[in-house]
């Protein structure tokens, strides 16, 4: 896929206070992106760390996710409105974790529906005193309004949306980063986004089934797509090689595991004993791939 990053049009604006521009990236026409930063979330980035974006069409609006914050939320609204005057029909939530919903309260209200997998309102109703408990500490008071708004246009399977001369193709798939994945795939430009089925830069994080991971991964590699955008990282990343990366990272965690169960050891041993060369080069290793041993670890102990 050939697709010049020097082509992609940047739109910048100051979203409040001393924080940087809020930057939009033209992806494909009518097809705009923010990109989070490689941070855990804090007062210094609001929850700004996860990728969110929206598709114009001619009838109305999709926003793909809304950041980790109602602050984040509100600069993502301002972009909408900056660029058209077309209303948001439409937020779909990509999967259940706080950096890509925490926004939504920024949309509620004037008939915005809310669009997630099935099981994300389950997904969402278990963890949410724990996820509002969590950005409250992170945050302080910079945390007010941010709050769950559970989906009311549930994906089963697969669900086509109109905007009006745009078609959005919303995918659920099988237990993988969670177990409430969604994917959105615009015909008109061929762009898919991966929400965190794909990470870029950053280290993935298991929070579903490592092995239902890399099975949704060899099925992704498998799409007809132009370019995509990865939950986290970069804009259109080379692609299928950007999928390379992570399903060589989580085979390798598969295979670190498995080798420790068959020699018996623990949970714990196996966590201690861990290579930090299995984890060289993703962002925010340190935090994430002992979690990543730890899921695997759980999931294949019994298999």
């Amino acid at each position: 896929m050939a697709w010049a990053c020097a082509a992609l049009s940047s739109i910048g604006f100051a979203w409040g206070g001393d924080e940087p521009p809020f930057e939009l990236v033209e992806a494909a026409p009518g097809f705009f992106v923010h990109v989070g930063r490689h941070e855990e979330t804090s007062r210094a980035n609001l929850g700004d760390i996860a990728n969110i974006g929206f598709v114009v069409g001619e009838r109305c609006v999709a926003v793909i996710d809304t950041g980790g914050s109602l602050a984040v939320g509100q600069a993502l609204a301002a972009a909408v409105r900056r660029r058209t005057d077309r209303p948001v029909c439409y937020v779909i939530n990509t999967h259940m974790h706080p950096d890509h919903v925490f926004g939504n309260a920024a949309f509620a209200g004037g008939g915005t529906r809310f669009v997630g997998a099935a099981s994300l309102p389950e997904a969402l109703a278990a963890r949410a005193g724990h996820y509002e408990a969590r950005l409250a500490d992170a945050l302080g008071d910079a945390a007010a309004g941010s709050r769950v708004v559970t989906p009311d246009l549930l994906v089963d399977d697969r669900l086509r949306l109109d905007l009006g001369g745009r078609t959005l193709v919303l995918q659920r798939w099988p237990t993988a980063h969670t177990n409430n994945d969604l994917t959105v795939f615009d015909e008109a430009s061929g762009t898919l986004w991966l929400g965190d089925l794909l990470f870029e830069e950053r280290i993935p994080s298991v929070d579903g089934s490592i092995k239902g991971w890399i099975e949704v991964d060899a099925r992704l590699r498998e799409l007809p797509v132009s370019r995509v955008v990865p939950g986290h990282g970069r804009i259109a990343p080379p692609w299928p090689a950007t999928l390379d990366a992570q399903s060589r990272y989580l085979g390798r965690v598969v295979t670190r595991v498995r080798e420790a169960i068959a020699a018996g050891k623990t949970l714990g041993e196996t966590v201690d004993a861990a290579d930090p060369a299995d984890a060289k080069g993703w962002a925010l290793a340190d935090a994430y791939h002992r979690r990543n041993l730890t899921a695997a670890y759980a999931e294949l102990e019994w298999e």
